[in-house]
């Protein structure tokens, strides 16, 4: 690594004019040999604002984030969710940029963008084409510095709502989603600034006012408290004329300074509980106070948690799930910028105890010291970090994220080979040290969820301890006589900049070879990385059963299966040896295929080739791991049907397909289903469907055909047998629009799903991709009708979409949504409005240049990752397309005429007919629907009848 400096005084950097708004260069970094390094520039305006920027023209895109050094711990008691909120309203409009346009500009010029808040930092970013840079500049800068006089009582009110949804979809409405809650309350101290969750308390957002989020902006998201980043296909010097233009004159904020460390202590073990609505299981959730983030037990207490809770080679997997005792026990250390954590999870299997876990967790704790930390636990550990983070660089967004974080927490964005470095060094006395430290003999926060209706007996003991409020005093964070100070420019702000010179845009080059074995490969070389990515796909899958329901879910257990015990290895030790080569090796099944996924560095290639081999060619079938999987995969269909989400999905097939059809059914089976599955039923699908005719290959990485072919000749040892996949019956039309109700009593949302079987299969060039087109406009958007309807305007869900999906044989039409409960009626009269218009009335012509500036400009983000180049040369195979199809599709979308998005949407969407699934608290939605005027039929969680004749 060459790293430069340039001594400069801070004071003549934050008292210079603003009107010279000069960047300086502060430092540069660039890569030398093969260390592990991001090069930059980094840049410091006289406002204050930190510029970083990474130079690379591997693909024709550019990733602007802007994180800002604020978060939830900035809040106080009693208006928590502010950094949050404030995320929601930085893009809805500036001076410059009209309601609702952010999203649109964005998603018009072919890019995707976020915004993401956590304790600490709230960071915004947007992915687009290279010659898009200075219109993501010009919007950056327009809300840090021309947002206020936007933001509307009426804006206010709508995100408010829209944060509530949110926490609705996230906390309220999921299994043991309050937990992260109870244990912030109970873990630190009242007033601390992890005591409460990012996302707020529902009474907070309702007390707030417009008046003090302005306030809030003003404070604390000055230029000097933010750091910009910009990466990918562009030049340094290009960069900083365009940002010293567009924030040099942006006045710097009130002086921010960073907030002390706080590790709270505690002087007793601490228990608290909770009742769920939606768990069907309790949970037992242990949680000991660590170090903040960057300190220098952080990797040991990485391995630590590695080594005891994750995979199926760690104690508690070994001790408590392996001999049934648990359903899931897991660990993990989690560390923010002023304090830290180390938490134990554990969900027991049905009737079992939380104090029983208790005690088994500190059994386990025990068997840990009596076996300690073994030289396969480090090289495990460094093996799996080295490939974490040079996987995290596959893209320019992952590059630019590293370096903001590295500046906002620690001022040097250079710190990636310095954490590799770390991780390295971790010992096997580091990790038991920072266990005897932080974790043996110390006290801990224990809290129990409890499902509904469960006796109190099953709480690990009765909660002790009460949150001390007297000892708070609010913190002084400066918000009195704040004043609104915008920039002068030179130049005319309210023009939006135009595009630069549109980008080269190149499809990845790939070969194909057939081999007489029936087997068919397809590959690209990508050496950005020293990283390989390689898929198999054998024909079989879900439809195998298709004839045959019985059987349903064959193929998914033999695929749970096939990640279990092999003939030469335990499943623990082969993933043991997985590890320290940081490679991984899974088997999944999807509707038509099985598929054999692997991912090594190219060093290791050769060593993680064997593995599966080993993997394929040697399964070891056990009555033992059949019991093991089969009582877990049972179990989970119960934990599912508690999950509103997941109920919606699978009753939603259910109705779309009917009772008695494959795709009507959980590819992981029925609970009748997998209870009746034979240990021989895995065998004979081993037997029967592994097969070399139709496999399909596909192999992205630092690779060329010659290197890989020769290595993949062990695939032809596969037997030679011809796999029919068999043909499904035809769906049942919906004649008319039914509603159907499911009951989760109390649900804070009700799940929306609203669609049909359309018949329509997979075409990248034909009807099925302009039906796609054309669905951009209703439901395919943040900025589609449906989303601008019910999140922007009408603030009653955190998202809705619809879409068309097809496979090989059939396809369908569906939208989705959680809907805040007491607007479930007026919401679907909404959805059933705009799918009317849209059919009736068709696009309209701004719609019309928008869906085609969006798609025709995207395709410079679709190749950037080894997954998405495995994605694209993965379909050319699967679907038997012609090299150019991209090409194809991009002249269709240029060509597509008002007229055919008209008769697509008036042929596709029928508000008529279709299927309308609600799942939510029939109390409280009930009486809404029975005024809209449809059927209305209830059903039980398996999607079966409870009222034949509805209500």
């Amino acid at each position: 690594m060459k790293r430069r400096y340039l001594l400069l005084s801070g004071l003549a950097l934050l008292t210079a004019s603003a009107v010279q708004a000069q960047a300086k260069l502060v430092e540069k970094v660039t890569k030398q040999g093969t260390e592990l390094v991001i090069p930059y520039e980094k840049y410091v305006l006289p406002n204050g604002l930190t510029l970083i920027v990474h130079e690379d023209h591997s693909d024709p895109v550019v990733h602007v984030d802007v994180t800002y050094h604020v978060g939830s711990a900035r809040e106080e008691i009693g208006k928590s969710g502010f950094a949050h909120f404030f995320e929601h309203m930085m893009f809805q409009g500036s001076d410059n940029v009209a309601d609702e346009q952010h999203f649109k500009i964005i998603t018009e010029a072919g890019g995707t963008l976020n915004g993401t808040t956590n304790t600490d930092r709230t960071n915004y970013f947007e992915t687009v084409p290279s010659n898009q840079l200075e219109k993501m500049l010009w919007l950056e800068a327009d809300r840090m510095g021309f947002l206020l006089d936007a933001v509307t009582q009426q804006k206010f009110e709508v995100q408010r709502a829209t944060v509530k949804n949110e926490r609705g979809q996230r906390v309220d409405n999921v299994p043991y989603g309050l937990v992260g809650e109870v244990i912030a309350q109970n873990l630190y101290p009242y007033g601390h600034p992890y005591s409460w969750l990012t996302i707020g308390y529902v009474e907070d957002l309702d007390r707030v006012n417009v008046n003090d989020l302005k306030n809030f902006f003003l404070r604390w998201y000055g230029p000097n408290n933010a750091v910009v980043t910009v990466g990918g296909d562009v030049k340094p010097a290009d960069v900083v004329k365009l940002v010293e233009k567009y924030f040099g004159s942006i006045p710097a904020g009130p002086k921010v300074q960073n907030m002390a460390k706080v590790v709270p202590t505690l002087d007793k073990h601490r228990f608290a509980s909770y009742t769920d609505n939606y768990a069907r299981l309790p949970l037992l959730v242990r949680t000991y106070p660590t170090v903040p983030a960057y300190d220098a037990d952080q990797a040991a207490l990485a391995c630590l948690a590695q080594i005891i809770g994750q995979g199926n080679n760690s104690v508690l997997y070994q001790e408590l799930v392996k001999k049934q005792l648990a359903l899931q026990a897991s660990c993990f250390s989690g560390l923010s910028e002023l304090s830290g954590s180390f938490t134990f999870q554990i969900v027991p299997f049905p009737g079992k105890p939380l104090s029983n876990m208790y005690f088994l967790l500190d059994q386990a704790l025990a068997e840990f010291e009596k076996r300690g930390v073994t030289d396969d636990d480090i090289a495990k550990f460094k093996g799996g970090y080295e490939s974490q983070m040079i996987n995290g660089l596959q893209s320019v967004s992952g590059k630019v994220s590293q370096l903001a974080a590295f500046e906002t927490f620690t001022g040097n964005p250079n710190r990636i080979g310095e954490m590799l470095k770390k991780y390295q060094a971790v010992t096997k006395d580091d990790v038991m040290r920072v266990y005897n430290k932080y974790i043996k003999h110390q006290h801990s926060l224990n809290v129990s969820v409890l499902p509904k209706g469960q006796d109190s007996k099953m709480l690990i003991a009765d909660n002790n301890y009460t949150v001390d409020k007297s000892k708070y005093i609010a913190p002084d964070y400066g918000y009195e006589g704040l004043k609104y100070v915008k920039a002068k420019d030179n130049f005319d702000r309210t023009k939006m900049p135009g595009n630069g010179a549109n980008p080269v845009v190149t499809v990845p080059a790939f070969w194909k070879k057939d081999w007489p074995s029936g087997i068919k490969l397809i590959g690209t070389e990508n050496n950005e990385l020293p990283t390989v990515t390689l898929s198999i796909k054998i024909p079989g899958g879900h439809l195998l059963n298709t004839n045959d329901l019985s059987k349903v879910g064959q193929a998914s257990f033999f695929t749970d299966m096939m990640n279990d015990d092999t003939k030469n290895y335990t499943a623990e030790q082969i993933s043991r040896e997985l590890q320290k080569l940081g490679s991984s090796v899974s088997v999944f099944s999807g509707n038509e295929d099985i598929t054999f996924q692997v991912q090594t560095q190219k060093k290791n290639l050769d060593a993680t080739l064997a593995l599966l081999q080993e993997r394929m060619f040697n399964p070891k079938f056990t009555q033992d791991a059949f019991n093991r999987i089969q009582k877990r995969t049972l179990e989970s269909f119960k934990v599912a049907k508690t999950q509103p989400a997941n109920v919606a999905d699978e009753v939603f097939g259910k109705l779309n397909y009917g009772n008695n059809h494959i795709l009507a059914t959980d590819p992981s089976g029925t609970e009748e289903s997998v209870k009746n599955m034979k240990l021989a039923d895995i065998q004979a699908y081993y037997d029967n469907y592994m097969t070399s005719q139709g496999v399909q290959v596909v192999v992205v990485g630092d690779v060329t055909e010659a290197e890989i072919l020769p290595k993949l000749n062990f695939l032809n040892n596969l037997p030679n047998k011809k796999i029919t996949i068999p043909s499904v019956a035809a769906a049942p039309k919906v004649e008319k629009t039914k509603v159907y109700l499911v009951d989760v009593p109390k649900a804070a949302q009700t799940e929306f799903r609203v669609g049909y079987n359309t018949g329509m299969k997979y075409d990248a060039t034909g009807e099925y991709y302009k039906a796609g087109l054309m669905n951009y406009t209703l439901g395919g958007a943040f900025n589609s009708r449906l989303n601008l309807n019910l999140r922007e305007d009408k603030g009653w869900t955190y998202g809705a979409r619809s879409g068309f999906s097809g496979g090989k044989q059939t396809g369908d039409f569906e939208f989705s949504a959680a809907i805040k409960a007491d607007a479930t009626d007026s919401a679907l009269v909404e959805i059933m409005k705009d799918m009317k218009a849209f059919a009736e009335t068709g696009i309209k012509e701004e719609e019309l240049s928008f869906l085609k500036n969006a798609i025709g400009q995207r395709d410079a983000l679709r190749y950037e990752t080894g997954f998405q180049k495995a994605g694209f040369i993965g379909n050319i195979l699967n679907y038997n397309l012609p090299g150019d199809y991209v090409d194809q599709q991009s002249k269709i979308t240029s060509a597509i005429t008002k007229a055919e998005i008209d008769a697509l949407a008036k042929k596709w969407i029928n508000a008529d007919k279709m299927n309308v699934l609600v799942v939510g608290d029939k109390a409280k939605i009930l009486p809404g629907l029975q005024k809209l005027g449809y059927e209305i039929i209830e059903l039980d969680t398996d999607g079966n009848p409870v009222q034949k004749k509805g209500f």
